[in-house]
C-alpha cells in the first residue's frame, strides 16, 4: 500500500502562515476588543456584549446602515446591466478591440483618492466641467449643499470608476463562446433579445457571479472616495457605514464599540456575500 505524499502542504504552509498572520489574529483581536471596555493599555474591562447592543440601537448605526445597503443595491443596479451592454456592443475581434480595452481599463488603474479628487474638481458648480455644465442648462447644482446632488454625484463617480470592471468581465465571458451557438441562432431566426436571452445570457452566469460579488463587497466597503467628494455631508446624508466606523475609532478613540463595530459590519459583508452565492449556485442546481 503507497503512502500518500503530504510534502506538497510544506508549499502552502507560508500562505497559510501569511494569511493567519494579516486576516485572522487581526480579526481575533478586533473580537478580543469588542468585550472590554478599554481605558488605556493596562486598565480593561469585561463588558461581555454590551457594545454589540448599543450598536444595534444607536439610530446614526441603523441610518448609516439604511445608506450603505440603498447605495449598494442602487449602484448594481445600474453598473451591472450598462457592463453587459458596453460588452455586447463591443466588437470580439480587431484593432478596435484593443482601443476599447485600454480605454476601459484607464478608470480601473486611478487610485481610489484620486478618483475623489478628480470627481470633487470635475462636479464643482463654478469651475468644473460637469458642475459648471449642468449651471448653464439652469439646473441648481451643488453636490456641497444638497442630498441628492451628493447622492447623483457619488452613484456617477462610482459608476464611472467600475463600471469598466463589469464590462471587461462580461467581455471575456462574451468573447468565450463559441461562434457555432451564434450560428445556430441565426439559423433559427433568433432575435437579438432571444440571441442574448437563450446563448449569451446563460454563458455570463460564471462572470457576472463574479462581477457582482467583486462590486457588492466594494461597495459595501466604500470610504476613499466619498470622503474626499463630500466629507459623509452635506450633513450625515452621505456617511457610510466605512466612514462612521472610522470616525468611532479614530475621531473619538473608542476601541470597543469600534470593534464591536467592525464584527457587525465584516459578518454583515459577510451574509450578503454567502446569501447571493448561495442563491445563485442554488438556481444554477435546479437549470441543471
Amino acid at each position: 500500500m503507497q503512502r500518500a505524499n503530504n510534502k506538497a502542504w510544506l508549499a502552502v504552509a507560508p500562505v497559510v502562515l501569511v494569511v493567519a498572520f494579516t486576516a485572522i489574529a487581526p480579526l481575533m483581536t478586533v473580537v478580543n476588543y469588542s468585550v472590554q471596555d478599554i481605558f488605556d493599555v493596562h486598565t480593561r474591562l469585561f463588558v461581555g456584549l454590551d457594545w454589540y447592543r448599543e450598536t444595534l440601537r444607536d439610530s446614526r448605526f441603523l441610518e448609516a446602515l439604511a445608506r450603505q445597503l440603498g447605495f449598494s443595491a442602487l449602484v448594481l443596479a445600474l453598473e451591472i446591466p450598462l457592463g453587459i451592454w458596453i460588452a455586447r456592443c463591443m466588437p470580439l475581434q480587431g484593432r478596435m478591440t484593443v482601443a476599447f480595452l485600454i480605454v476601459l481599463a484607464v478608470p480601473l488603474l486611478i487610485p481610489w483618492n484620486v478618483v475623489g479628487v478628480i470627481w470633487q474638481i470635475f462636479a464643482r458648480p463654478d469651475i468644473g466641467l460637469l458642475g459648471a455644465a449642468v449651471t448653464a442648462l439652469g439646473v441648481s447644482y451643488n453636490y456641497t449643499s444638497s442630498a441628492l446632488d451628493a447622492w447623483i454625484t457619488l452613484v456617477l463617480m462610482d459608476m464611472w470608476h467600475w463600471t469598466s470592471l463589469v464590462a471587461l468581465l462580461c467581455f471575456a465571458g462574451l468573447a468565450a463562446i463559441p461562434p457555432a451557438y451564434y450560428q445556430a441562432a441565426e439559423l433559427d431566426g433568433a432575435s437579438r433579445w432571444q440571441v442574448f436571452r437563450h446563448v449569451e445570457l446563460p454563458h455570463l452566469k460564471s462572470v457576472l457571479t463574479i462581477a457582482v460579488l467583486l462590486r457588492l463587497m466594494d461597495s459595501l466597503m466604500i470610504y476613499t472616495e466619498p470622503f474626499v467628494l463630500t466629507g459623509g455631508g452635506p450633513g450625515a446624508s452621505t456617511t457610510f457605514l466605512s466612514q462612521y466606523l472610522t470616525g468611532m475609532a479614530v475621531g473619538q478613540f473608542d476601541l470597543g464599540p469600534a470593534a464591536a463595530f467592525s464584527v457587525l459590519y465584516f459578518l454583515l459583508i459577510l451574509l450578503l456575500c454567502w446569501l447571493f452565492y448561495t442563491s445563485v449556485m442554488k438556481r444554477g442546481d435546479e437549470a441543471a
